[in-house]
């Protein structure tokens, strides 16, 4: 029988993981050293086994037969990929949200909007880098945009999708801070959401996905902060 702190530890330790690989504070391709995130995390091999298998299920993480596991990699074609599949599967959810979303999804919206609009989205030592605490509440907002949507398949692709595309919105943060008012696209894609406007919606919403993936293919190879896009995607 597993005991209730083991469990506790191993969803500690996939949680804190899940989160660093995120926010690229493990970058990726990196090699991920099974020893080293026992120390670190304060847990038992299995728990950072379990945690890295889940990662591995979620593609964040890469294992590797007889090598171990590391950080997936990121590239040009993969982050083109990503932002079309992406686009199609919110815009799948955002319209059907529209048709069938009721005023509780509609108050849950506002309040993510809300929420979203009061959170500092820098750190203040470190204005080109979004805080951990702003990543959570676009995130919810994102979620919130189209959990009106009564697909759960659609739904959990969104959320998979949604994910994969997080760690490549850190690195373009840090690119160009200041090249977009991404507040004001937050609440034009709300507003025409609230007001049942769905083509509008979606155009704002393809608009604002892409733009992140615009602000990273422009990027200079050379500069310090870019990723490296001569690294293959799996």
């Amino acid at each position: 029988m597993v005991r209730p702190a083991a469990v506790n530890l191993t969803q500690g330790a996939y949680e804190a993981l899940r989160a660093d690989l995120l926010s690229c504070r493990i970058p990726p391709d990196s090699r991920l050293k099974v020893q080293e995130l026992c120390e670190r995390l304060s847990v038992s091999l299995g728990a950072i086994r379990e945690a890295l298998s889940r990662l591995t299920s979620e593609g964040l993480v890469i294992a590797e037969p007889q090598r171990g596991f590391r950080a997936a990699p990121i590239s040009a074609e993969d982050l083109k990929d990503l932002t079309g599949v992406r686009i199609q599967i919110e815009s799948l959810c955002l319209r059907r949200a529209i048709e069938v979303g009721d005023v509780r999804w509609e108050a849950r919206l506002v309040a993510a909007l809300h929420e979203l609009s009061r959170t500092p989205e820098h750190t203040p030592d470190d204005p080109t880098h979004s805080s951990d605490e702003w990543a959570a509440a676009h995130a919810a907002f994102h979620r919130a945009l189209v959990d009106g949507c009564d697909s759960p398949w659609l739904l959990r692709l969104r959320s998979q999708l949604y994910d994969q595309s997080e760690r490549y919105r850190r690195f373009s943060v840090s690119l160009a801070p200041n090249a977009r008012n991404i507040a004001q696209e937050h609440r034009d894609i709300a507003e025409a959401t609230l007001a049942r406007d769905a083509d509008k919606a979606i155009a704002l919403l393809k608009a604002h996905l892409g733009a992140t993936t615009d602000i990273l293919l422009s990027a200079e190879p050379d500069e310090a902060a870019a990723p490296k896009w001569d690294v293959k995607a799996g």
